[in-house]
């Protein structure tokens, strides 16, 4: 029995034009140098990652400040080992206590500590200030709306949670 490795028919790919594979280009790149820049930001300022800080602001947000871990990760889109290696590192510091689900005894809950509150509330102005001269700021109000539309729509179509 031979195997073929002929490629599938180009009539099967809906190929990007060259104007879309330039802007997807741009989207990726602008994408990546975005959070690496809010990123260093967090890390330079306050001491937390990206990560960190999207957990801390998903805590401050639930009823009591408290969510499972397994909601967690789906709310940030991280796996659960890496959230639990996140939290786990963020309880080291305070930041956060983790305890047993009373409702479930094999779920685990992370709970926002005062000092992960505290935290929180400094960095977030490092955040929302990179936030606004990174992004709003090359952008005008109706562009940053097409994006908000377009992600909503891809958010949704792949089956994503709302942030």
């Amino acid at each position: 029995m031979t195997t073929s490795t002929t490629p599938p028919p180009q009539t099967m790919t809906r190929w990007l034009t060259t104007e879309q594979q330039v802007l997807w280009r741009s989207f990726l790149g602008g994408a990546t140098v975005f959070f690496d820049q809010l990123d260093r930001d967090l890390r330079r300022e306050h001491d937390i990652s990206m990560p960190e800080y999207e957990i801390l602001v998903r805590l401050s947000e639930a009823e009591d400040q408290t969510l499972r871990m397994a909601v967690i990760a789906s709310s940030v889109a991280h796996s659960r080992s890496r959230v639990t290696h996140t939290i786990a590192r963020m309880e080291k510091a305070g930041l956060v206590e983790r305890a047993s689900c009373l409702s479930d005894g094999r779920g685990v809950n992370a709970h926002l500590t005062e000092a992960g509150m505290d935290k929180l509330r400094d960095a977030a102005h490092t955040h929302v200030t990179g936030v606004r001269e990174y992004l709003l700021d090359n952008a005008t109000d109706e562009e940053f709306e097409v994006i908000g539309r377009v992600f909503e729509r891809v958010v949704t179509a792949l089956g994503g949670h709302r942030m």
